[in-house]
């Protein structure tokens, strides 16, 4: 999971603080989610996801196709 999340986050061009920014979620626990140190609850999971407009399952690395099958 920790490779998706970082991976997503750097096309984006986002910073984790930009990221902060526009997700609300902390700066600390974005980097602790990213070095695999921490897994993500449900809501931020979802959160994320929806920022990214990929699956809960790309996140965390269940699949390697990140479109949502709806």
């Amino acid at each position: 999971m920790k490779n998706n999340l970082k991976l997503l986050r750097k096309q984006k061009g986002y910073t984790q603080i930009a990221l902060q920014m526009h997700t609300g979620i902390e700066q600390a626990l974005l980097s602790k989610f990213e070095n695999g140190e921490r897994i993500p609850p449900t809501e931020t999971l979802i959160r994320l996801a929806d920022f990214y407009d990929v699956s809960i399952d790309y996140i965390l690395c269940r699949t390697n196709k990140p479109e949502i099958n709806q």
